[in-house]
């Protein structure tokens, strides 16, 4: 039985659609490639599918699921179905404990004038179209940056009927965080900046233990930070915990490798777990890990932080200025405070109902600039 329309389909659809067109306009002149390229149709039927499949229960499990439109011939490795699968609702529902684990996608493709599910993969081209059944009826449509493993960047957030699009020229700001940036995918090559790669996997790992929590990214080789710091830390880390710092070390042909991956993975948890612990955790700018369980004060002789601007990177949204205690609890005003006296750091804060601010001292507002990213981190 056919379901009806999702009603915000066609219109995320013409919204959506220029995003992939403009991002894949260089490969489609080089090499004539357009079978990464969806058309608005296209598009508009994987929402409405991937809508009514995120609503329905296997076996009493809420379905999640991550479709890629992507033919065979363009991944490496595929894992190809003898008889390809329906894109409808009840069959991707079936599918969906196949493939529910992270970086599992099942591949959508048009077959003999229909758009069916050819099979799965775990590595994707560059720019290719992906949506990821988040929760019910929360879709997260995104593009790979070309990598078997790291954030996809997010493209737009359906919820419901609303429609968040990510404003891609949101990271274009002289003092815009690294960790923004990143997010945003505006690197000229996939994993270009370290530190803003790195940055998102801890943010992502925070954000997912959902007990909320703090992260302060100091300058290495000074301890000035220490000055806006209850004293004695309660958890110091001495001498600094350096495995962060050891596996960036190495060169970049061992970066490409699973195991490297691998151990990236159990040291971001280790580092992002301890932000659970009541307090904020340090590290430098160069990944050694300083302190966890700090306690955040008005660094002496400075000012107590009276307002900050507050931006969120979707389309439609402007820029507000607000007093700290509107943006949260404690945690959030002990980052804006922290952010606003040591102004070569910045602030991460996860909360537990899934925001997710990047503080930092902005010299073109001169002020602190928080920066809600949740909806990139999904």
């Amino acid at each position: 039985m056919k379901q009806p329309a999702y009603p915000a389909a066609g219109a995320a659809a013409v919204r959506i659609h220029p995003h992939y067109a403009h991002h894949l306009a260089t490969r489609i002149e080089k090499d004539g490639e357009i079978k990464l390229l969806p058309d608005v149709k296209t598009i508009e039927a994987i929402i409405d599918v991937a809508f009514w499949a995120s609503l329905r229960r296997e076996e009493n499990y809420t379905p999640r699921i991550s479709l890629a439109f992507v033919a065979p011939a363009q991944v490496e490795v595929p894992l190809v179905f003898e008889r390809p699968v329906a894109l409808a609702a009840q069959p991707l529902t079936r599918l969906a404990p196949a493939v529910e684990r992270p970086g599992i996608h099942l591949c959508v493709a048009h077959q003999h004038g229909e758009l069916s599910v050819w099979g799965a993969t775990r590595t994707l081209p560059q720019f290719c179209f992906v949506l990821e059944v988040v929760a019910p009826g929360l879709l997260v449509i995104k593009h790979s940056r070309g990598e078997e493993s790291g954030k996809f960047v997010n493209v737009a957030v359906l919820q419901g009927e609303e429609i968040k699009v990510v404003d891609q020229d949101a990271a274009t700001g002289p003092d815009c965080p690294e960790l923004l940036t990143s997010l945003l995918g505006m690197q000229s090559q996939p994993g270009s900046s370290d530190s803003g790669n790195v940055l998102i996997q801890l943010a992502v790992s925070m954000r997912a233990h959902g007990r909320g929590g703090s992260l302060l990214v100091v300058p290495a080789n000074t301890q000035v930070w220490q000055e806006s710091i209850l004293q004695p830390v309660r958890y110091s880390v001495a001498p600094p915990f350096c495995a962060l710092v050891d596996l960036m070390r190495e060169d970049t042909g061992a970066r490409s490798g699973r195991r490297w991956q691998q151990a990236l993975h159990r040291v971001v948890e280790g580092v992002a777990g301890l932000t659970a612990v009541d307090g904020a955790t340090v590290i430098t700018d160069r990944y050694e890990l300083l302190a966890f369980g700090a306690k955040i004060l008005r660094r002496a002789h400075w000012e107590q932080v009276s307002s900050v601007i507050v931006t969120e990177p979707i389309e439609g949204t402007i820029a507000a200025t607000v007093e700290p205690g509107q943006l949260g609890g404690t945690r959030h005003l002990s980052a804006a405070q922290f952010a606003h006296d040591q102004r070569d750091a910045i602030a991460l804060v996860a909360s537990q109902d899934g925001r997710f601010t990047v503080f930092g001292w902005s010299p073109c507002e001169h002020m602190v600039h928080a920066h809600r990213v949740e909806t990139l981190l999904l």
